[in-house]
Formats: C-alpha cells, sequence, structure tokens
C-alpha cells in the first residue's frame, strides 16, 4: 500500500464486552425489545453479528486516493480478509461551507441529512456499497451528526425555531454547565425540546435504514441528545430491521438501557496508554473492568481502541500515544 493511503486508514476498533463476564455472552439474542427501555438494569439488545466483531473506521475522503465511496467499495474484500466485521463511514453527507474550518470544512457539519457528499458520490453508490459488503458478510453503520448542523443547512431558514437560540439569536453548542459556546464555532445547535425537530431527526434517521439497508449508526456527542428522544429512536428504527447503535459518549451508561448497544472505552483507552508509557500497573485494568461491571447495565458492550479519528487528530499518533508499547 503507498505510504499516501496509510495516514487516511483508521485501524480496526474492538467490540468487548466490558460489563459481563464472557459466559455471559451466548445469551444475547436478536429478539426485537417491545420497550423503548428493557426492564431492570439491563442494556438494550445487540443484534448476534455485533458480539465480539472488530469496526474498521473509514474517513471516506482518505482513504483512497479517489476519496470516494465507489473506492471503499472495491476494497471491501481486502477489510473483510483484514479481520474487519463492521464498516463505521464517517459523514458521508454535504459539508456546510457557511463558517467552515479551513478550506474542506468538518464532515460533521451537516448540510442535508438525506443526501451524499458530491465528492463522495451519491445515495446509489451507499446502496451499492452496503449489498457488496452484506454480501461478504460485513455490516456497515454509519455515522450520525444528531447535536447539531452545519449553518447552511436547510433546516436554519426554514425552521429557526428548531436551534437553540440566545438573545434570539441562533448559537453554536453551549456547555451545559457554563453556558458559554464550547468552541465549535462551524455548526448550530438544535433544540431537542422541539417536538417537529425531533420528528425530522427520526425521519432522517430512518431513511437510510429503509433506503440503503445500512445495519445501524455510530452517534456523534450522543450524550448531548436526550435520553428520551434516543428511546423513541431505538424502537423506531428496529421496526425496520434490528440496527446496531454505538454512542460517542462514557460519562451516560443509561443510554445503554434507552438505546444503544455499546458506548467508547475512553477510560479503558487512557488506561492502557498510560500502561504503556509505565505510568500505571497492568492490574489497572481489572480494577476498571470491575468498576465498569458496576457502572453498566448488564449486557452493554464498549468499543475498546488503540485510535480513532479524534485521538490521532487531538492527542497523536499510536506512536506518540503509546510509545514503545
Amino acid at each position: 500500500m503507498k505510504k499516501s493511503l496509510v495516514a487516511g486508514l483508521l485501524g480496526l476498533l474492538f467490540l468487548t464486552n466490558a460489563c459481563r463476564k464472557t459466559s455471559d455472552q451466548t445469551t444475547t439474542t436478536t429478539t426485537v425489545p417491545t420497550d423503548s427501555v428493557l426492564s431492570g438494569n439491563t442494556a438494550y439488545r445487540a443484534p448476534d453479528w455485533a458480539k465480539n466483531a472488530a469496526i474498521y473506521e473509514v474517513n471516506t475522503r482518505q482513504f483512497s486516493e479517489a476519496g470516494n465511496l465507489k473506492a471503499v467499495e472495491e476494497q471491501l474484500p481486502r477489510l473483510k480478509e483484514m479481520g474487519a466485521d463492521v464498516i463505521w463511514l464517517m459523514p458521508i453527507y454535504p459539508i456546510s461551507k457557511t463558517n467552515s474550518k479551513g478550506s474542506l470544512g468538518s464532515p460533521y457539519a451537516v448540510s442535508d441529512y438525506t443526501a451524499v457528499n458530491p465528492a463522495y458520490g451519491t445515495v446509489a453508490n451507499v446502496k451499492t456499497l452496503v449489498a457488496r459488503a452484506h454480501a461478504l458478510g460485513l455490516h456497515v453503520i454509519l455515522d450520525w451528526v444528531p447535536n447539531h448542523t452545519g449553518w447552511d443547512n436547510p433546516w436554519i431558514k426554514q425552521h429557526p425555531d428548531w436551534y437553540t437560540q440566545v438573545k434570539g439569536k441562533i448559537t453554536s453548542p453551549l456547555d451545559e454547565k457554563t453556558g458559554k459556546p464550547i468552541g465549535w464555532a462551524d455548526v448550530a445547535d438544535l433544540n431537542y425540546s422541539n417536538p417537529s425537530l425531533r420528528k425530522a431527526m427520526l425521519d432522517a434517521l430512518q431513511f437510510w435504514v429503509k433506503e440503503c439497508d445500512i445495519d445501524g449508526y455510530r452517534c456523534d456527542v450522543a450524550g448531548m441528545v436526550p435520553d428520551d428522544f434516543w428511546a423513541d429512536v431505538r424502537p423506531a428504527l428496529d421496526k425496520i430491521k434490528p440496527v446496531f447503535m454505538l454512542s460517542e459518549n462514557e460519562d451516560r451508561p443509561q443510554e445503554l438501557a434507552v438505546c444503544f448497544n455499546m458506548n467508547y472505552g475512553w477510560a479503558m483507552h487512557t488506561t492502557l496508554k498510560a500502561i504503556a508509557k509505565g505510568a500505571r500497573p497492568a492490574l489497572s485494568i481489572d480494577t476498571l473492568v470491575a468498576k465498569n461491571r458496576s457502572t453498566f447495565p448488564k449486557g452493554a458492550y464498549q468499543m475498546l481502541f488503540t485510535q480513532n479519528h479524534d485521538e490521532n487528530t487531538w492527542n497523536g499518533t499510536l506512536t506518540e500515544s503509546f510509545g514503545a508499547g
């Protein structure tokens, strides 16, 4: 593989059951729950194919020289051979140009939830990619950005009441504790107290499952979106097909009982880096696993990783994070 492609390939992210013993894993079922919240301290049921799976994160723009969905599709057999089970596509939607970060903008500043970035291809390309993945025994999840949109999303002008406003003006996301902007100036914060916004977001989520047969979502900053919205999302999607839901959050374990099958193992990642650098003993892993078992709903999974796009962007490369380890 050419060196120019290596930086765009984000490694395998391993799905492990951090919250129950291995002997319990065989009890997981694909039965669709009738309730949005399962009884007791139990995680939402995950599809069988998600057990002990490995996720491969794809940044479409940098994954290949072509930088499009067709090029990703062409390499699916190679990803399968590498051991990937689930393909996670980073946001494939058109990117907002208003207040954009840099010349390309952030893929997390979505200007249309039911369209594809023209540089990547079309909705038809997504359908073809998913069909090819399924034929190979792979599953595909899309990156979803529910907390905010780009500033040129049509909703801004058509439905300004769908957004958080300060003194009558739409604002970027705010810190819940201080009420001040958190620095994401390229996006506008959505207002989930508005029922119409909730319906529009749910419709958009259902669109990709219905139209392209995707297998679920990785949800960006899921903890900044109300749990009762997620409680409505899961049964609505599962009525179409049983899906897999991954939350980019670790601080709200209750999400795992309302909607999500898995969240991020940020604490484990921090622990592993500290162990690699000699700052903590290896037994710190056991301590964290025990804590997670007492904190998370039974049957919950965490995504354990050594690298992802956020870590690579903000905290350093794999070598910088783990050193000789």
